[in-house]
């Protein structure tokens, strides 16, 4: 059976009618139902009840029409996919992330995310607000959480490993246990559902949770790293917002032999998108890129 043939037999028994499916698909009558017969004698089976006034599904056509229907969907959904994938990405397509993440490591890859899909108009929406994807229209987003929960697609991007640092001349010693920190003055990264207080846990598996507080509290942690650079205190920040500076010496991390994180220490990088029943090209396109750029750390 031919998708046309498929198509042609959903269209009767949705419109319940030759004549209006005939209509809208600019044929005769006669074809139409000519074709559902030829239908019924391959499958051995009568679909419709016909009358001179109205027709409607047999029980066995009903049953057959509610298997055919999600077929006819993969099928079109792969056509589709199939005719994107042979055409070169193109559109607008709406990426979020939050601001620091957005700034320091998507921002650097656009010069060669635009050689290498031309055709895309990227609108990027950098805010710390976790938007609905479907609502906003936002075709991908990274989200520097837990492993998020939901209808969303989501893929892990990479790892997010907090570092406690500071400027190497800002301590007249360097700290030799995490909880000594409770004495040190912290730049503290004001967001809601931040604790108090940073986790530690060590190689072997003790785990540690150190008050800190401090004169300071900022809402960006690309603030807090510029605090931590002027010499106004320690901080806990994201490995990919710090390693550029720990590989200079510009900042030291205080306790390289521990895991540390002020919430959870599953906390990753994800892209997420709306389940759709296929991925659109270019959404893929940017995927792939982010991941190849980006998927690499531990």
């Amino acid at each position: 059976m031919k998708i046309d043939e498929i198509s042609l037999l959903l269209a009767v028994a949705e419109a319940g009618s030759f004549a209006a499916v005939a209509r809208t698909r600019g044929l005769d009558p006669s074809q139409v139902s000519r074709a559902v017969a030829g239908l019924e004698a391959q499958l051995g089976a009568r679909l419709f009840q016909r009358s001179t006034r109205s027709m409607s599904l047999t029980d066995a056509g009903a049953r057959y029409v509610t298997r055919l229907r999600p077929l006819l969907e993969d099928l079109e959904a792969a056509n589709a996919e199939l005719r994107e994938m042979r055409a070169r990405p193109q559109g607008k397509l709406r990426f979020s992330a939050s601001v620091a993440f957005g700034q320091e490591m998507i921002v650097p890859l656009l010069p060669e995310l635009r050689a290498t899909l031309p055709d895309l108009e990227l609108d990027l929406v950098f805010t710390d607000v976790n938007l609905d994807l479907v609502a906003e229209g936002i075709d991908l987003a990274i989200r520097l959480a837990p492993a998020p929960k939901g209808e969303l697609i989501s893929r892990k991007l990479r790892q997010t490993r907090y570092r406690a640092v500071a400027a190497p001349d800002v301590l007249s010693r360097k700290p030799e246990k995490p909880g000594e920190l409770s004495e040190l003055p912290a730049i503290i990264h004001a967001v809601p559902g931040m604790p108090g207080h940073w986790r530690f846990r060590s190689k072997s598996g003790e785990e540690e949770q150190v008050p800190v507080s401090g004169a300071i509290a900022c809402s960006s942690a690309l603030a807090v790293r510029d605090c931590v650079r002027r010499r106004l205190g320690v901080a806990l920040l994201a490995d990919w917002l710090v390693e550029q500076d720990l590989a200079s010496g510009q900042l030291i991390d205080l306790f390289p032999d521990y895991a540390s994180t002020p919430t959870r220490f599953d906390t990753a990088a994800w892209i997420l998108y709306p389940s759709r029943r296929y991925l659109p090209q270019k959404t893929r396109a940017v995927v792939d890129f982010v991941v190849s750029h980006l998927g690499t750390a531990p």
